[in-house]
């Protein structure tokens, strides 16, 4: 489903939503109000707060830092558009979050059905912009590094990789969201607007694939 149905679908509940839920919420609810109101300035605030946050998930969550800028000002556009439709019941974190996702989701999706490689999880940005190997970027503090325990690195990254193209889009959303964002399962459930039972069977569903493919590694 993509991000602009979802807008008008009900949010998750508010203790769902990740984060402090003080005044940063009821910052969000009056900045918000002020924008449904056609304050611009109140809308470009809220842009301000979260711009960052939603461009990095969309760069990881794509695997490209192009598609992720597309993706991120498309999210924004969506929001910008849908805001009079939005009803209070989750944060906007939570709502533009859901939108990201979704956006990355159906990204993912074409990816996927034409069996395009593309950047992994494996792989990252450098601060040059170039890709490399996030496993590269970890020093080896073994005492007998030797060329055999290079192979077998190399080895495990294509193992990773390989393993990484098994999970649907949907399945890695969901492990990404929760291991390399730190999100807890409701908040990742929130987000793509389901239970958190579904989001426990599908991280197990990745999971499980994971582990049968890396078996050999352990």
């Amino acid at each position: 489903m993509s991000a602009y149905t979802n807008n008008s679908v009900s949010c998750a509940p508010k203790s769902q939503a990740a984060g402090t839920v003080g005044s940063r919420r009821v910052d969000d609810s009056m900045l918000i109000r002020r924008a449904q109101q056609g304050d611009t300035a109140a809308f470009e605030e809220l842009v301000r707060l979260y711009d960052r946050s939603v461009l990095r998930l969309a760069v990881h969550l794509t695997g490209s830092q192009e598609d992720g800028q597309d993706i991120y000002q498309e999210a924004f556009l969506r929001a910008y558009i849908n805001l009079a439709r939005f009803r209070f019941e989750c944060s906007f974190y939570t709502w533009i979050y859901r939108i990201v996702t979704n956006l990355c989701l159906d990204h993912l999706r074409k990816k996927h059905s034409r069996h395009s490689r593309g950047r992994d999880l494996t792989t990252a940005m450098s601060p040059d912009g170039e890709e490399e190997a996030v496993l590269d970027r970890m020093p080896d503090h073994r005492p007998a590094f030797s060329p055999e325990r290079s192979l077998q690195g190399r080895e495990l990254r294509e193992s990773i990789v390989r393993a990484l193209r098994q999970l649907s889009p949907r399945e890695r959303m969901v492990f990404e969201l929760k291991h390399y964002h730190g999100m807890r399962l409701r908040t990742v459930a929130g987000i793509l607007n389901t239970t958190e039972g579904t989001i426990k069977n599908t991280l197990f569903r990745a999971t499980h694939k994971l582990r049968g493919e890396l078996a050999w590694a352990r």
